[in-house]
């Protein structure tokens, strides 16, 4: 059996509860709720990378498996620093249109690329270790889910 749904009510949207903001509200609400740097994840992304692969060289005792979870690192830093880079240009910045078609070119180009080092890991990486470097590219993609967590906490008066 298939439930009716009730149709959206176009005056059910205009009772929704909004205030327009001036200028000294909304200053009080940006400081209110800081914002997170992209490349401040960024860094802490380069950060996990670096020690993922110490970790990796100390705990194996190779250089090839300490490179290769680098290089794993580097799969996730690279795009994400071209991604960030274009979010925060002038032209993704004009309106909320052109915002957004940035926001599908760029997270595009950072798929296309991460592909494009992934193919390439083989023959940039002589001696490469597959487990090693997706490990690097794992534990470094859960640098985003940990910048969730460690955002700027709102500021109470």
């Amino acid at each position: 059996m298939i439930a009716s749904v009730a149709p959206f009510d176009a005056d059910e949207s205009d009772a929704l509860p909004y205030q327009r903001l001036d200028g000294a509200q909304a200053q009080a609400w940006r400081k209110q709720h800081p914002v997170l740097s992209p490349w401040r994840v960024i860094g802490w992304q380069v950060l996990v990378g670096l020690l993922v692969a110490l970790l990796a060289w100390a705990v194996t005792g190779r250089a090839a498996a300490g490179l290769s979870a680098a290089y794993g690192a580097l799969v996730v830093v690279l795009p994400a620093m071209l991604f960030a880079r274009g979010l925060m240009s002038r032209f993704s910045s004009i309106n909320a249109v052109t915002a957004s078609f940035g926001f599908f070119i760029w997270e595009a180009a950072k798929i296309a690329v991460s592909l494009v080092l992934l193919f390439a890991a083989n023959r940039v990486l002589v001696n490469l270790e597959w487990l090693a470097m997706l490990i690097g590219l794992v534990v470094t993609l859960k640098v985003y889910g940990l910048a969730l967590l460690m955002r700027p906490q709102r500021l109470t008066d």
